[in-house]
């Protein structure tokens, strides 16, 4: 799970040019809640399995796992440490990882990307480190007998896949509308088991993440312009012929 910053806030960069967290209000990513919802339906399929949700992220990240926990998840681990702070993918990835490992698994479920980043590479990487399979980009999956079963949908096709487990997975927003956390679920998330970690219980060093670790980092930063005030065209009969003057000018057409 991770936790995002909100999209419909302000958002900017602090001085290292960093998104300034601690200046605006965050919470889950969308779109790893289809992956909460996938987990949810194979354990209601299996009928004993058991779900555990992952982040990576500062204190306020515990909002991201309350969430998923309020809607079915059973247990959370939390990885906070102030050496990650200006960690990118890949150092992320070797994070979550060791988590993993920490904890055990048997599938491994990811959104497709996060809203912030958008970068949608973490789950292969994270496979790679793992050295499991993955199947990225599904819009349906099943598990049965110890195998992962998959169909991921592109403009002109539509693949069948299969893996053994264990493997990584990652859905996408077509595999299924997540559900809404009921009273009841949000009550019981209070008290499911959160365990944390630092980098220290993973054996990761601190030169191996942070800012100065990143394979990727903003160079500069501008202020967004504000907003001009739009071109309104009159139409008294040539509203057409305007507007594709308009549009022929920006290049548009």
């Amino acid at each position: 799970m991770k936790y995002v910053p909100d999209a419909t806030g302000d958002r900017h960069f602090a001085e290292d040019l960093t998104v300034d967290r601690d200046d605006m209000d965050g919470l889950l990513s969308e779109l790893d809640e289809y992956a909460v919802e996938q987990a949810l339906q194979i354990k209601e399929a299996a009928g004993d399995a058991e779900i555990t949700v992952l982040t990576v992220g500062p204190e306020d990240a515990k909002g991201a796992l309350s969430k998923a926990l309020s809607m079915g998840g059973d247990k959370a681990v939390h990885v906070e440490d102030d050496d990650l702070h200006g960690t990118d993918v890949m150092g992320t990835s070797l994070v979550l990882a060791k988590a993993i490992e920490h904890t055990g698994y048997d599938l491994v479920l990811c959104g497709m990307a996060s809203t912030d980043g958008s970068m949608g590479v973490l789950p292969a990487i994270l496979a790679e480190r793992l050295g499991v399979p993955q199947m990225t980009l599904l819009s349906e999956l099943m598990v049965q007998e110890g195998v992962v079963t998959g169909r991921r949908d592109g403009d002109f096709a539509s693949e069948e896949l299969r893996a053994a487990l264990p493997a990584v997975v990652s859905v996408t927003d077509q595999s299924g509308e997540a559900r809404y956390p009921s009273f009841k679920g949000i009550m019981a998330a209070k008290k499911k088991p959160v365990e944390t970690l630092d980098l220290s219980d993973l054996g990761i060093e601190e030169e191996e993440v942070g800012l100065e670790a990143a394979w990727t980092k903003v160079d500069e930063a501008a202020q967004r312009p504000p907003r001009t005030v739009g071109t309104i065209v009159n139409d008294e009969g040539s509203g057409g012929k305007l507007l594709a003057e308009f549009l022929a000018g920006q290049r548009l057409v």
